[in-house]
Parts: structure tokens; sequence; C-alpha cells
């Protein structure tokens, strides 16, 4: 075997092959594939096959749709045996909300390119004569998705690879894995050591073990999972035309042609099952091709109600049942990036799916090892954003849930309970009994709404039933004041003789170089692609404060330390959970706070965006006058054991002006009343300043730091998109981020965020569009649930737009 390669991918399944083909086809031919037994052999072998069309998702969208594109010629291309059945889909919709999220997804599919057709019931018997429609009310019908051999694909990408040049090591098990005194890696396996500057966990059902040897970890379960095969169906041999691929909420199950055969797969939604449970979760190393023992029990209510949508299924015999393991992460999406606080070590498993995503999740983490950055978003793949939380009764109850809810819609406001309660403030008991509602955020329970009449919120795609509370305290805090909770922030304190020159090297704008500065920046990658916006405070000689957002917690610990050159003298301390963070805003906070602090607050001695290390309800805290919905107001961040007493203190103080406790929900509405943009959404690794409008916050004139040139160049170039901030003439539907964008009928952008601003009464949204949609004054249509909704594009912030109040 050799003794180096350039990358080595773990894993031979389709996850695996899928990334040594595109790494290969993009240049990277010294790569090394390493399989412990027979290529397929873990969970690729078993699998369905299934490559649907059907995903809200748009970057998960972007990769299934590229799979269900190479799929169809690679056989062609590598002379592999593939079978594709090109068969489409169909997807039930149950009720009405059920049928608002199929308009969505055709939103989607207008966007990305797949055909997508919404049919009535009787529309349905055109493409499936022999299903029964009771009590569906809508089909989504996808054209050009299907299924395909699991083994023959993935034995494609393999000898596809080995056609550019990458080799396959097959019986081969990896026993450790060590980092160099290089910097590079050290494959240990039964045959010798590899050396290689990129290694990459594609192990799959062995996806933790492999991490741990690197000392690292990912939250996966391995779950189990059903399928069976019928004897051959008397209307499939006569027919020469092959069903599509059916998925049915009320079977909780996929069903389709098996060459002659039905074929029919279950998601029992009573309960999960661990593959494995009694070995720790995960198989041992001799497991191989390995499938347990059925259990009918078990799936036989699913089967049942399979049966009763085909009726012509009722009297076939069982030819052969599957079940086998299939991985599972919290969120339902893969684990496709860098592992946390590790150069070069990478993560390409936790697809549930994976046959359908194998090429796709190849193709750009090929990108973004190669390149250093993806065409697409990929901040919902990266493994570091659930924040090393690993804890494996929580992986598992997520993994459970991910699973028995493969087929139920997870509607927007929905708040589902397993695995709750991980990570909270100081303050959760406190506002949960003054009737705070909770979503996460990174796994963080925070305040999203509050429930004073004691409602609870009813789900769904429109204007919902606490649309009035919202806006009471959105009115709290443009008319009074408000305080929220924030403690999910990241917080980082960045100290050091050379943390002012370092910070400044990886960031766009120049730091405050005054104590007490606060200054907003952008981390860009060598591309100038946008990997993080962050909030720095000077807060004293060689001590600067950081902030950014919750889910980034672990990718900016990563953006901190591992551009610190051997040389410098830069301490990254990560203090996300030991300090909190309550924000006071309104024309009323200064008079509220100064009732508890003998700090002077007036804007000569406190002015906006700057920051100080003062007392307050004799608590010694780090006090920042910024905040992110447009008014007056500070950030008040302390250690968490101080957080009630300083809420108390605050709250006794601001009752006198009709203090409110304010969410997330409101939190939202004022940022897109003063169009202040967010990462992950408007600021992505897909763009870089230039198209996200932030130019000014890049500093030129300062000494090189990272994504400069790249920046310079794209701004010389030009770009073919813009963000645009605009106005909506939306009744009871707004919009929420993924919505195309279209004039006269063609598709010119995508929304990434927006909602309804509650002070202004205006529906708000970002997009990005073709450039020359985007002057002032600009028109548009935004698609939101199926109807063509006008838009235009706003020169300025419908609130405030000078900051007047902000600067008070």
């Amino acid at each position: 075997m050799q003794s180096h390669a350039r990358v080595t991918v773990i894993g031979g399944g389709i996850m695996g092959a899928g990334l040594l083909y595109h790494l290969a086809e993009q240049g990277w031919s010294d790569c090394l594939l390493i399989e412990k037994g027979e290529l397929t052999s873990g969970s690729t072998w078993h699998a369905a096959g299934q490559c649907p069309s059907f995903i809200a998702d748009y970057a998960m969208a972007k990769i299934h749709h590229y799979g269900n594109r190479l799929y169809p010629k690679l056989e062609q291309l590598t002379g592999q045996y593939v079978s594709w059945h090109g068969c489409g889909g169909i997807r039930f919709a149950l009720n009405d909300v059920e049928l608002e999220w199929f308009r969505h997804v055709e939103g989607v599919s207008k966007l990305i390119g797949f055909e997508m057709h919404i049919l009535g019931p009787d529309e349905i018997k055109q493409y499936n004569p022999h299903v029964d429609t009771s009590g569906v009310l809508a089909a989504a019908l996808t054209i050009g998705d299907g299924h395909v051999d699991p083994a023959g694909c993935c034995n494609a990408l393999a000898k596809g690879a080995r056609n550019y040049g990458a080799k396959i090591e097959r019986f081969t098990r990896v026993e450790g894995i060590q980092a160099a005194a290089n910097g590079e890696w050290d494959v240990i396996t039964d045959k010798g050591t590899v050396r290689s500057e990129h290694v990459v966990n594609a192990a799959g059902c062995y996806a933790r073990r492999v991490a741990q040897m690197a000392g690292t970890d990912v939250p996966i379960t391995n779950m189990e999972h059903h399928y069976l095969v019928t004897e051959p169906i008397r209307e499939f041999i006569d027919s020469d035309v092959e069903m599509p691929v059916m998925r049915d909420p009320y079977a909780s199950a996929y069903y389709r042609q098996e060459q002659k055969s039905a074929l029919i797969g279950l998601y029992e939604t009573h309960a999960g099952f661990e593959a494995w449970a009694g070995r720790g979760g995960w198989p041992e190393w001799q497991s191989d091709s390995e499938l347990f023992e059925p259990d009918m029990d078990r799936i036989l209510p699913y089967v049942e109600k399979v049966m009763r949508r085909m009726p012509i299924w009722a009297d076939a015999g069982i030819q052969r049942i599957v079940h086998g393991a299939i991985s599972h992460t919290p969120d339902a999406k893969p684990l496709i990036g860098p592992a946390m606080g590790l150069r070069n070590f990478w993560q390409c498993c936790g697809s549930s799916i994976g046959i359908a995503q194998g090429a796709g999740c190849g193709k750009y983490l090929a990108q973004w090892m190669i390149d250093g950055d993806a065409e697409i978003n990929m901040a919902g793949l990266d493994p570091r954003r659930f924040c090393g939380i690993n804890d494996g009764d929580w992986v598992r109850a997520k993994s459970f849930e991910d699973y028995t809810h493969m087929y139920q819609l997870h509607l927007p406001g929905e708040e589902r309970d397993a695995g709750r309660g991980v990570r909270k403030s100081t303050l959760y008991e406190k506002l949960k009994d003054k009737g705070a509602v909770f979503t996460e955020a990174a796994s963080w329970e925070r305040p999203k709404w509050f429930s004073l009449d004691g409602r609870a919120e009813e789900a769904g795609f429109g204007r919902t039933n606490v649309h009035d509370v919202v806006a009471e305290e959105c009115l709290a805090v443009r008319n009074r004041v408000g305080v929220t909770d924030l403690s999910s922030f990241a917080k980082f304190d960045v100290t050091g003789a050379d943390a002012e020159a370092f910070l400044n090297r990886i960031s766009a704008n120049r730091l405050a170089r005054k104590q007490g500065g606060i200054t907003l920046t952008h981390l860009l990658s060598d591309n100038g692609m946008i990997l993080s916006e962050a909030t720095v405070s000077h807060l004293a000689e060689g001590h600067y404060y950081v902030l950014s957002s919750a889910a980034a917690q672990h990718r900016d610990l990563d953006h901190l330390r591992l551009p610190i050159r051997p040389h410098e003298d830069v301490r990254v301390e990560d203090i996300t959970g030991d300090w909190g963070t309550l924000v006071i805003a309104g024309p009323r906070s200064r008079d509220t706070l100064a009732k508890i602090t003998a700090a002077d607050l007036s804007d000569d001695n406190f002015r906006w965006l700057s920051g100080q290390v003062i007392e307050m309800a004799g608590i010694e805290l780090r006090a920042l006058r910024v905040n992110y919905v447009g008014e007056l107001g500070w950030e008040l961040h302390v250690p968490m054991p101080h957080m009630p007493a300083l809420y108390d203190a605050v709250w006794a103080a601001g009752e006198e002006f009709a203090i409110a406790d304010v969410g997330t929900y409101a939190v939202d509405s004022l940022r897109l009343e003063k169009a202040y943009k967010g990462w992950g959404a408007e600021m992505t690794n897909e763009i870089t300043m230039i198209e996200a409008d932030m130019e000014r916050f890049v500093k030129y004139g300062k000494d090189d730091f990272i994504g400069k040139a790249a920046t310079l160049k794209r701004k010389q170039q030009g770009v073919s998109m813009r963000l645009v901030y605009c106005r909506l003439d939306a009744r009871d539907h707004d919009a929420h981020g993924g919505e195309a964008v279209s004039r006269d009928g063609t598709v010119i952008g995508i929304t990434t965020s927006g909602g309804w601003g509650h002070y202004t009464k205006t529906s708000l949204a970002f997009a990005y569009v073709a450039p020359e949609f985007s002057a002032p004054g600009s028109e548009f249509d935004i698609e939101i649930l199926g109807g063509a909704i006008k838009a235009t594009v706003l020169e300025e912030p419908v609130h405030d737009p000078r900051n007047a109040r902000l600067r008070a």
C-alpha cells in the first residue's frame, strides 16, 4: 500500500466514493480511499436507492438535483452499471398546510431547475392508476428523479475516480489516526501507515469511531430501517410503464416498483430503534454487510396502510425483507465540512438518504477542500453547527425524532420536544414562569415570544395567532423599553500583545484603536467569501471582546484560533457559556438603566458604538451601546450566575416605563425594519462583501488582510447578483427566505429572509437579484406559496434611516 496521499478518504460507501470521484475529477488525483471490507458493505449496499427532488431546503435541493443529473449519465461516463430509473416521484399532501408547503417547494423547484407539478387527486391516477387517494388533498409530482441500484451507483463513482487516477484499498482496516509533526496526518492501518495532507471521515455507521480516533466526534445515531420486496405483481408484469416513487405521510412510508415487484419502506412514527444499541450504538469492526432480523410486529401497522393505498399488492407474498442500519443526525442533514479545531480533517458522513446526497455532497465538499469555498451555502451542513454537543442521550433523542418524523412536515414556528434544554441561561426558569415560549438556536433555549394570556402558537406558513402578541413586544421596544435574553451569542475574549494586529489581519474592517470602541467586522476566506460577522469591542490594552452568532460558535472559534501564527502572542478563550447577555432597548432604556448604576450613560460620556466595564445593580459587567433592533439601548454582558439579579434590577427599574419582555420573533421584525442583514442568510460563504452590499465595512487602505485581494478582484470584475431590500405588497403571508424572485415569468433571484415589520406595518424582505433589477424603485415578483407578490426595492430602511434613535 502507498505511504503517502494528498487525501485519504476513510469509508467506501456512497459518501466516500462520491467525494473521491469529485476530488479526482477536479484535479486532485493523488487521493486514496480506504475501506475495511468490500465497497458498499456498510449501509450503502442495502439502501433502497431513492433519489428525490422534492426538498424545501435550498442548499440540500441543489445537492439532490446535482445527483439526479449525474446519475443518469454516470454509466456512460464510467462504463459501470448504475441502473438509473427516472420514474419520477409523487408525494401526498393530506391537509391544507401540507399543500402550502408544496407551493413553497414549487418555488424552490424554479430556483433549482427541477420540474415539479402540483396534482389534484384525479390527476394522480394518470401516473399511478393503482393507488387509492382517499384523504389525499393534492400531490407533488417531481419529474426527473427516481432511483438507482445503490451498489452499482457507488461502484460507478469509484470506477470513475480510478479512471481519474485515484486509488482504492479494500479490505484494509484503519486502526488509528495521528497528527504528524509537520501538520499532516498519519492514517495507521493493518497494512501500513499513510501520511496525508487531508483526511476525510466518510465512515458511515462507523463515523463516530473514526472521528474519535482523531480526537473529535460527530453527532450521529445509527437507526434501524426496514423495507420489504414482494413477489412479482401481475399489473407490473403486464405494463411497460414504471410507476413513480410514492411518498405517503398517511403510511409514513415510501413505496415503488422494484423490477416487477413492489418495494415498501417504512419509518415508524411511534418509536425509533437504534442499531447495535447493545454495543454502544455502533457496529463492531468485523461487521460486514450486516442485516438484522425483521421485526414484523413493529412494521405491520404501516405495511397495512400501504396495502390500503395499493390494493393490488394486498395478496402478494413477501419475497425478502431488508432490515439494516442508516445514520441519522439531530437535524436530518449530513455532516459535510471541517472537524472543529483540526486542520484538514473533514467529515463527510451522517446522511440518512446517502444515495441521493452522495454525489452532491462529494462535489461541494471537494470544492471546499480544493478551492477554499463551495458554491453553495455550507453553514447548514457544517459539522461545527452543533457547537460540540455530542452527548449520547441528546444525540439519540434528536436522531430518533428525525427518524420518526421522516414524513411529517416541520412547520415554521413548530417546536419539538426531543433533546431540549441542553443549553440554558440562568434566566430560563424565571422567564418560563413569565410565559416565555422558547425556541432553539445551537441547542440554546431562547425566548421566542411571551404568552401572557396562556395561548399556544398555531404554527403555519402565514401570520399566526401570536401575530398581535409579537406586535405588542415590538411596540414596547419602539415606544418604551424592552428586555431580551440573548445569552446564546457566541462570545470570545481575544487577548495578548499581538491581539490587535492579529484581529486586523483576519478582519475586513479596521478595529477600533481607542479603548471602548466597537467595530462591526467580517471574517473572509482567501477567496473573499463571507465566513462570519462579528462585533469586536476594544475593552482594554490587548483585550478584545468578540461576539458572533450562536450557530457560528465553533466555526468562529476555528476562524479565530487556526490563523494564529507561531510567533504571535494571541490567546482566544471561548466564554460563550460563562457569560450571559441581556439586551435593554427603547427610548426609555437610558432612563431605566440610570436608576441602577452610578455610571454616566449620557451620550457625551457613553456614545453609540462604544463599550465600558461598569457596575450596575452592584454587578460588574460589560456594557455595550449597540443592539440589533435599531433603538437607543445597551447589551449588558455579565457572568452567567449574575443574570437573574441583573434582570430583576432592570425589571424593577423599568416598571415605571412599562418595560416588557421581548422574544426573538420581535427582534427579527425590528431588525428587518432597520434593514440589518443576518449572517447565514444575507451573508454566506457563497457571497463576497460586494454582492452583499457591505463594502462600506471593508477597509482596503489598511495592511493586508485575509480576503483583501479577492475582494478587490471581485469589485473590479463586477458581480452577477446584488442584495436588495424590498417592500412587499403582502396581505397574509410574508417571505421567510428561499422564495423565487421573478420578473415577467423569468427567475431573477432568491429571497434570503423576510417578515412583517410590526411598527411600520410593512412586509419586508431581502433578496439577491440580477444587478439590472437592484436599483431603488425596481419592481419584481416574489413567489410566496404559489402566489406572485409584488416587491419594490427600497433605498433605505423603513425605520430611522439616519440612525437618530440609536444616537439619541
